[in-house]
């Protein structure tokens, strides 16, 4: 993946899964090293409100959509709410009204968590709000799989694949 290729393979998704399940682990470690001094009400309120606000609502629109089609702005709100810029500021200004407490840890543990345990990321208006198996990602994939299939260099070129050009070719 780059600025020009912004697609995840199977094995690059789950290298940054593992990212993020290591920076869980992490929080897990904070969290048990300070078990007792956490205000475990502002805690469950700090995991909670992320789901409240960016997640609930769509899914239930989603659940209730006969076609699976949703309103773009679902996927706004889930994606503020699980941007890691937005539980940063969320925790920012906890400390700037509040004071800086071990509670604020709910925020990367429920992001870190949602990423690398149930890898779920930011969801594009593209794919469905749930996860869904989509054919069009499935032939990328494979795609993308067949062009690394060699003992040697790669990728190997569009035009040694047939399927490429018969998937692609009207969009060169």
């Amino acid at each position: 993946m780059d600025i020009k290729n912004p697609v995840e393979s199977p094995v690059t998704f789950n290298l940054h899964r593992l990212e993020y399940l290591v920076a869980f682990a992490v929080t897990i470690g904070f969290i048990l090293w300070h078990f007792t001094d956490i205000n475990w009400f502002a805690a469950i309120g700090l995991f909670l409100y992320i789901d409240l606000l960016g997640y609930i609502p769509g899914a239930i629109a989603y659940r209730r959509s006969a076609d699976g089609r949703i309103h773009k702005a679902y996927y706004v709100l889930y994606n503020s709410m699980h941007s890691l810029l937005s539980v940063a500021a969320v925790g920012l200004l906890w400390m700037w009204l509040i004071g800086p407490e071990w509670a604020l840890l709910a925020l990367p543990f429920h992001v870190f968590g949602d990423r690398g345990v149930f890898g779920n990321f930011l969801k594009p208006f593209g794919l469905p709000f749930e996860p869904e198996d989509t054919p069009l990602v499935h032939q990328l994939t494979a795609l993308l799989k067949r062009r690394s299939a060699t003992d040697g260099p790669v990728p190997l070129p569009y035009e040694e694949h047939p399927a490429t050009i018969a998937a692609v070719g009207a969009h060169r």
